[in-house]
């Protein structure tokens, strides 16, 4: 047995195994030493062949394992495919040299019959959930107590991934089967499935970090879909009339249990892997030097993957990737914490059905089922119809949601939406909540299909759907609805931010004509505010001082407060940022907004149709008469000290981000939020991650807040 005793080279906090997310791209097949057993030529294979044979597979593996797990291609796409080509030409011509680790066995098998079933070496346990950083607390209490009173314990944080359980056995490097989770006990064959995931290593790579490859290896890892490819799979599904997987990990499940693997083939699968069960050959101090061994022998890890040095540790990576959990590329549904040390887990031992050194720690659904109580049309400041669905009451993430927006007819008829329906929910972040899927096998029978109005629930105009577009559309001028909503989301939190000028009161505003468009809110006075219902003196005044107060708002909230089309707080930034004034971004033609980055035709174009419109100017000229004047925001200097120079910030600086971004924007720079060769500076503060160690890794120059700010001053050096 061979124990490789090397200090953990994981700083506090820093994610271990860390490697940047790459996308689906040429496949993996790592090598470990020689391909050949025996000899090619001795097979009646010409020796010239065979040592071009062995240079195609060693080639294509070094190239895929730089593409998928380095994130560092050298070669291009195509010039892959010419390689891997001339192998299968060479395997075709020559089938004795075809080996089961060949980089051309992953395009799918004949279908199975069935699935066989496969005994774990060793069981895959499930875990014990905790929901709130003070049961995880008492969890790591219980924890050391049963460790022999241990003063602290080190964990390794991971991203419980939301996907489905997998074991790959290696035995000499070699894949030799893989099974799904099953009882956990037995599960299923699934070797020819799994074979196709090309983030799969076929043969283990040989360790530069020094790690033995195992006589045996039993790696257990998670088999996902990426939001990304998800979305692509459903969109497909819908083209040909096909049902849709209500999320990633049903999806990765129906992939994988395809008797015909060349089905699964064409599914763009991921995997990362997290532990072990039977290894012979290797040992491991802990999970920081597991997951150093795995990445080294070309085996997928998370990037989001944490040392934790205690408790709180893990408590804070809970939190940050819960707040982060929408922008991961894949579905998380919490915090998987595990003692890091492989002594202290064996002091620890397990219960019947899981470890007592291990926890979910979990974050709170997204997705709930509920029954659609009716649809109503809700029309937008736009004019928009929007078939809305309310719902009976559900909570999910923690927030009790009564209606989901269904879009248009067309998203109506494709999820075959019906009054009284039960339906799975999903809600994320802070978007609204939306219909995954109905579920027609449970109707009873008296559930009844939604018509879109053909006039206009507000205003009585007829409502018109033009040809080829989604959208239905009331005709009417002067419909009190949209002008509602126009004030509404001018005087909303992400706009303007006018506290206490809420939906009601703006409809009594828009009712009594008091307001026909949001600059009249700037010339009402406490006396008409007196004559509302449920409005006093006191209240009048609040509100008169709110409205105030938002003439100093930031110009990104009045350019989104004003509900340009395409335009959201996003866009909005990015228009405030680059023109620094309402009157530059008034006067820029379609050429202009198309420098900024971001923009595109269509938002070029509605940005400039929008401005020009004269009933618009008014309003604009209106608002500055009342005193609106949004805090100034230096225009980018193109010419500026850091012109075309490209920042990533990580960690924890002394300044909000949103400082330093403006500081660096106002130099002429860009902030991007990730690593990339493009890349020329992260400035890093504390509990900097796995950005920081990208950047390393891509000799790209790291600074410090105070290097930062030297570069503000100096400019780069010449």
């Amino acid at each position: 047995m061979v124990k490789r005793k090397v200090p953990p080279r994981v700083a506090e906090d820093s994610r271990a195994g860390a490697r940047s997310w790459a996308p689906i791209g040429p496949p993996l097949g790592p090598v470990a030493g020689h391909i050949y057993e025996g000899g090619v030529a001795s097979r009646g294979v010409p020796s010239k062949i065979a040592g071009e044979v062995e240079r195609l597979r060693a080639d294509l593996d070094r190239h895929s394992h730089r593409y998928y797990v380095l994130d560092d291609p050298t070669v291009s796409d195509s010039e892959y495919d010419a390689m891997f080509r001339r192998l299968v030409e060479l395997e075709e011509q020559y089938p004795s040299i075809r080996t089961a680790s060949s980089p051309t066995q992953r395009v799918g098998a004949p279908p199975a019959d069935k699935f066989e079933a496969v005994r774990h070496a060793m069981p895959m346990l499930s875990l014990d959930n905790v929901t709130s950083a003070e049961q995880f607390l008492e969890f790591d209490e219980r924890a050391r107590r049963l460790a022999g009173g241990s003063a602290v314990i080190e964990y390794m944080g991971e991203p419980k991934l939301d996907g489905v359980a997998v074991e790959v056995v290696y035995e000499d490097g070699e894949l030799r089967v893989a099974s799904t989770r099953g009882d956990g006990i037995d599960g299923e064959n699934i070797t020819a499935n799994v074979k196709t995931i090309r983030s799969v290593a076929l043969r283990l790579r040989q360790s530069e970090a020094g790690w033995p490859v195992p006589r045996r290896l039993d790696v257990r890892g998670e088999v996902i879909y990426d939001r990304q490819a998800f979305a692509r799979l459903n969109q497909q599904r819908a083209a040909a009339g096909e049902p849709l997987f209500a999320n990633p990990r049903n999806a990765a499940a129906g992939s994988l249990r395809q008797l015909d693997s060349r089905i699964t083939a064409e599914r763009p699968l991921d995997v990362f892997f997290h532990g072990v069960g039977r290894v012979e050959g290797v040992e491991f101090a802990g999970f920081v030097d597991l997951f150093e061994a795995l990445s080294s022998w070309g085996l997928r890890t998370n990037p989001r993957n944490r040392h934790c040095r205690d408790a709180q540790a893990v408590v804070r990576y809970f939190e940050e990737l819960n707040a982060e959990r929408d922008a991961l590329p894949f579905e998380v549904d919490g915090v998987v914490a595990k003692v890091n040390s492989a002594a202290v887990r064996r002091q620890l031992g397990e219960v019947s059905r899981s470890p007592r050194w291990a926890v979910a720690f979990k974050f709170k659904a997204l997705q709930g089922t509920t029954r659609v109580r009716n649809i109503v049309p809700s029309v937008g400041r736009t004019g928009v119809l929007t078939p809305v669905a309310e719902l009976d009451p559900v909570s999910v993430g923690g927030v009790t949601i009564t209606s989901a927006s269904l879009h248009n007819m067309d998203e109506v008829e494709r999820k075959d939406v019906r009054i009284g329906d039960l339906i799975l929910v999903e809600r994320a972040g802070d978007v609204i909540p939306y219909v995954v899927k109905s579920f027609p096998e449970e109707r009873k029978g008296g559930e009844r299909a939604f018509v879109m109005p053909s006039r206009c629930p507000i205003c009585d105009a007829p409502v018109m759907r033009e040809e080829g577009a989604a959208a239905h559309r009331c005709l009417g001028l002067q419909c009190p609805a949209k002008m509602r909503e126009v004030v509404r989301h001018f005087a909303s939190k992400r706009a303007l931010d006018i506290d206490g000028l809420g939906e009601k009161l703006v409809a009594q505003l828009v009712e009594k004509g008091l307001v026909r468009d949001f600059a009249d809110l700037y010339a009402l006075s406490e006396e008409q505010f007196i004559g509302l219902d449920r409005m006093g003196a006191k209240s009048a005044r609040n509100l008169l001082a709110a409205i105030e107060a938002s003439k100093r708002s930031s110009l990104a909230r009045l350019i989104h407060g004003l509900g340009i089309p395409h335009v959201g707080e996003h866009v909005a930034a990015l228009l405030a940022e680059e023109f620094g004034s309402i009157e530059a971004l008034e006067a820029a033609d379609e050429a202009a907004l198309l420098e900024v980055r971001e923009i595109g035709p269509q938002t070029a174009r509605e940005v400039v149709a929008f401005l020009a419109a004269p009933s618009n100017r008014d309003v604009l000229q209106r608002l500055r008469d009342a005193g609106v004047r949004p805090t100034a925001v230096p225009r980018r200097r193109k010419d500026g000290p850091l012109a075309g120079k490209t920042f990533v910030l990580t960690g924890a600086l002394s300044m909000p981000r949103d400082e330093a971004s403006r500081l660096i924007a106002a130099a002429g720079g860009a902030v991007t939020s990730s690593v990339s060769k493009k890349t020329d500076y992260v400035v890093a503060g504390t509990d900097a991650g796995s950005k920081l160690e990208k950047a390393t890794r891509l000799g790209i120059e790291v600074l410090d807040e105070a290097g930062l700010r030297r570069l503000l001053e100096a400019g780069p050096p010449s």
